[in-house]
């Protein structure tokens, strides 16, 4: 397994990951295509993202996409790990773990003062890979 960054050409696979991994929302093709995917992408390349593929065979098989947000409480830049997923088949063999690894080496490259992940589904996980429990997250949702 390669971890890498993600590019255009990744986006059939993305996509296909992603619906395996969406419990609240559902992505929707066109907007994914048109906009969402590029959006990412170019936050990536800005630098205010990381977007990193699990790449095995030649087919992305997990991504991580995590956001970097500036903050004044810490003094600096937090990295969100947003979205998670392997493949369903591919769980369970280190997939996961080593793209977390990826992403904590990138914030440690960017200087970032944290990395912290909004996830109440697999808070084990990330627990078995060092991390603590800091806050939970309350969610609104616009004219919902």
């Amino acid at each position: 397994m390669t971890v890498r960054a993600v590019t255009p050409a990744d986006a059939d696979d993305v996509l296909r990951l992603l619906r395996g991994f969406a419990t609240s929302h559902s992505p929707e093709p066109g907007r994914f295509t048109t906009v969402d995917f590029p959006a990412v992408l170019a936050a990536a390349a800005a630098g205010r993202a990381e977007f990193l593929a699990a790449e095995e065979g030649g087919r992305v098989i997990g991504y991580a996409y995590a956001a970097r947000v500036p903050t004044l409480f810490a003094r600096g830049t937090v990295l969100e790990l947003l979205e998670l997923t392997v493949g369903t088949a591919l769980r369970g063999r280190g997939v996961g773990s080593g793209l977390v690894r990826a992403v904590l080496e990138a914030a440690g490259r960017a200087g970032d003062v944290e990395v912290c992940v909004p996830t109440r589904r697999a808070a084990d996980f990330y627990w078995r890979l060092g991390f603590t429990e800091t806050a939970a997250y309350p969610k609104w949702t616009p004219g919902g």
